[in-house]
């Protein structure tokens, strides 16, 4: 590889993983056989990527750098296992590639800087059959964030109310090049398969999180009531927190993704 090729674009919020121990027990944890596929989200100079190609049925590289997309465009174009796309894996329609997104795994080493929103967009429908991440360490701990604790936000009730997640381990930031401030964690995320909501009642839920984690000092009667986003009435606050079987007076950090669900679940 060119040396110059590559280099970390801080534009792009480019940190490469280097060392290759921690390269391969991430390719292991993924736990994909040769019969199936794996979609990689930033693939960069290819420290996950030349431990995959070869390994999976397919290979889907999704690279937002031209320069990096146009090299692994170049280096396998006569392979027929691997497909490149340049784009932003927030906008382009990745899943056109492959035939059935609910059986298709998801890696990557993704930018710190818009962690969330590649998280949720990977969540949305169709949802694959796994997702493994390297992410902040920081952002993986409010993810898998225990109920009632002061991590616990709309990012855990988010996913844990579609998904399974738990940390498998840790790395340190000299793993990396350059050197990023903090240390990471790879994270696996299990989407719920069939879902557990139908598409309505998900916005609803993600409506009702937003709002109640808006005002995480208020009490849920309040939010409920006061929010512009809810505005519900009082009776019917009433009915639904019995039918839930939730306390108006928690505050939404005490709620389990589970209640969440009910409470959606029970509101007009």
């Amino acid at each position: 590889m060119d040396p110059n090729l590559g280099r970390p674009k801080r534009s792009l919020s480019q940190n490469f993983l280097v060392d290759v121990n921690i390269q391969k027990k991430i390719v292991a944890a993924l736990s994909a056989d040769a019969t199936e596929v794996v979609v990689e989200v930033g693939p960069g100079r290819g420290a996950l990527t030349q431990h995959l190609v070869g390994a999976v049925s397919k290979l889907v590289l999704i690279e937002l750098d031209h320069d990096l997309a146009a090299m692994w465009s170049e280096k396998y174009r006569d392979r027929d296992d691997v497909t490149v796309l340049q784009g932003d894996v927030l906008t382009i329609p990745f899943w056109e590639s492959v035939e059935d997104p609910s059986q298709v795994h998801v890696i990557g080493n993704i930018p710190y800087n818009i962690t969330s929103p590649i998280i949720f967009r990977l969540l949305e429908r169709p949802r694959p059959k796994s997702i493994l991440l390297t992410v902040q360490k920081e952002v993986a701990q409010r993810i898998t964030a225990p109920v009632g604790s002061k991590e616990y936000g709309a990012l855990s009730v988010g996913v844990r109310s579609i998904a399974s997640a738990e940390i498998l381990f840790g790395i340190g930031r000299h793993a990396f090049k350059p050197k990023p401030g903090v240390d990471s964690a790879v994270i696996r995320i299990v989407p719920v398969h069939p879902e557990p909501l139908s598409l309505e009642e998900e916005l609803s839920l993600r409506r009702l999180v937003r709002s109640a984690f808006q005002w995480r000092r208020k009490q849920l009667k309040k939010t409920l009531r006061d929010h512009e986003a809810l505005n519900i009435s009082p009776e019917l606050i009433e009915e639904a927190a019995e039918r839930a079987e939730i306390n108006l007076t928690d505050r939404p950090e005490r709620l389990s993704p589970e209640a969440f669900l009910r409470l959606a679940g029970t509101l007009p």
